[in-house]
């Protein structure tokens, strides 16, 4: 017998779905910081093994929308809900689990289950779980692995619908720029992380180099010299550690340009959202 199906995986910001995506993928599929809101799309991670394909749909955090890429976000965590084979509410073992969070979990579809995250860390909340799981030291990835696979629904004949080589939906581009914004969000202050996007401009595959050029927008003019950095170094250890990515993603000497635009406000603008993939 055969299983595929997929998995929403939700929760609040910083609740640990991108961690625990890529814990189970095996693989880097989603960009993963200490700020809230990271993932702003839908991104697919692929567990592959040879008589199961489970496809898990790592959501932007459930929140309150203060601009459209806020209810952009949303409307993707919506979207994962609707017609997937399991949700994985994940809830932060190490904060409280309030009651307005209780409320949302108890209001959404069956079949769900409640995945406590973090246990690794002190002071836990005590609430009652489905699962204890720790992205970080491994504890408990395994029974929850197991037990997503056996709720998939199963087939005599193998109906999988992603080559078993795959383990994003993703393009390289959008891994690049991913990489390129994780960067940024990890090395500049708090003032500006949510008003940063990144646009590949160029990616041109040569036989012994890949030549990227990126864009990364700001929404304020003095955001771009805080990106920057005196003397550029902010923004040249930005490119430094994304392109150390790039080439053993990419197993070849890659040039990466990054350039950096001011777009005032675009998380509100229709056309900027377009432009930027949101």
């Amino acid at each position: 017998m055969y299983s595929f199906g997929y998995v929403a995986v939700i929760g609040r910001a910083n609740a640990g779905k991108s961690s625990l995506v890529n814990a189970l993928v095996g693989q880097k599929v989603a960009i993963v910081t200490n700020r809230p809101q990271t993932t702003r799309d839908n991104i697919l991670g692929i567990l592959n093994g040879e008589t199961y394909q489970v496809v898990l749909v790592d959501t932007p955090g459930v929140h309150r929308s203060k601009n459209k890429l806020d209810k952009s976000m949303m409307k993707n965590v919506r979207s994962a809900i609707s017609g997937v084979d399991l949700i994985l509410y994940l809830a932060d073992g190490s904060k409280i689990f309030d009651e307005e969070e209780q409320r949302y979990y108890q209001n959404l579809p069956s079949p769900k289950v409640l995945v406590k995250t973090k246990v690794d860390k002190k002071n836990i909340s005590s609430f009652e779980s489905d699962f204890e799981v720790s992205s970080l030291s491994g504890q408990g990835l395994e029974q929850l692995k197991n037990f997503i696979i056996d709720k998939m629904p199963k087939s005599q004949v193998k109906n999988f619908m992603f080559d078993q080589d795959y383990y994003t939906d993703k393009s390289v581009r959008f891994i690049i720029a991913e990489e390129i914004r994780q960067n940024a969000l990890n090395i500049l202050s708090d003032e500006i992380p949510h008003g940063i996007a990144v646009v590949i401009e160029r990616f041109e595959e040569k036989p012994d180099i890949v030549v990227i050029d990126a864009t990364l927008i700001v929404e304020k003019e003095r955001h771009k010299g805080i990106v920057i950095g005196k003397m550029g170094k902010t923004l040249k250890q930005i490119g430094q550690n994304a392109r150390s990515f790039a080439q053993e993603l990419l197993g070849k000497k890659v040039l990466l340009k990054i350039f950096v635009k001011v777009d005032e406000d675009w998380r509100n603008k229709e056309n900027s959202l377009k432009q930027f993939g949101y």
